[in-house]
């Protein structure tokens, strides 16, 4: 699988000519809710936000349509592959934190994951996955009993994600996400002098709403 993955990937740039193909494209939106935990979540425990996905949706259906650009040494092995999601760009931001203040504390961020995998262990129409990846976050706090802080700070996510296909072309998906960073310090951008009394585990609960569409381009 990763090898079959990473040969799909790479396959543009070696192609001796490039071929038009149409790939479903699943876009998924929908709210999302932040705890930081430690100070932060006991002073306002919950942060309002969005999650996003964009991926090409190669399942098993189109890879036995589109074998003619899979290289001729990998064919055998998309046959026994369920589906490829791949995301177009590393750029596309995985979350934003958009949660004004209604307590004490507010904060505005974004979430980039330039490195993620799944493992489906179910298949459509009730889809379940469990994930990890690498993270990238920046959000800026600002509070009326805690230091302003711009949180930075790089991470390891894990978590898991349920997914139902209502339609061909519209599914649903609930998840969870528990991304755990080098500790921060409130105030500053260095370490905290107790584990508990900076921010180091951000947990994020999300409802995304998917919709399929064919986009055609050349592999």
């Amino acid at each position: 699988m990763p090898l079959l993955l990473s040969t799909l990937l790479l396959w543009p740039a070696l192609a001796p000519a490039a071929q038009k193909v149409t790939v479903p494209v699943d876009v998924g939106v929908g709210p999302a809710v932040f705890m930081f935990f430690g100070p932060v979540f006991e002073d306002q425990p919950i942060h309002t936000g969005l999650k996003l996905s964009v991926d090409a949706v190669l399942d098993k259906e189109w890879l036995r349509k589109n074998q003619r650009v899979i290289p001729n040494r990998y064919r055998k092995q998309a046959t026994k592959v369920e589906e490829i999601r791949v995301s177009p760009s590393i750029f596309i931001p995985d979350s934003f934190i958009i949660s004004p203040k209604y307590r004490d504390t507010g904060m505005y961020g974004i979430t980039f994951k330039p490195l993620g995998l799944g493992l489906p262990l179910s298949s459509s129409p009730v889809r379940f996955t469990v994930g990890a990846g690498l993270v990238l976050s920046y959000a800026y706090i600002f509070s009326d009993t805690l230091p302003d802080t711009h949180f930075l700070r790089p991470g390891a996510e894990v978590g898991a994600d349920l997914e139902f296909q209502l339609a061909k072309s519209f599914l649903i998906s609930v998840g969870w996400e528990s991304t755990f960073y080098v500790p921060q310090e409130l105030g500053g951008l260095g370490l905290p002098d107790k584990l508990g009394d900076g921010i180091f585990h951000v947990g994020q609960a999300y409802l995304q709403f998917h919709f399929r569409f064919p986009y055609s381009t050349r592999l």
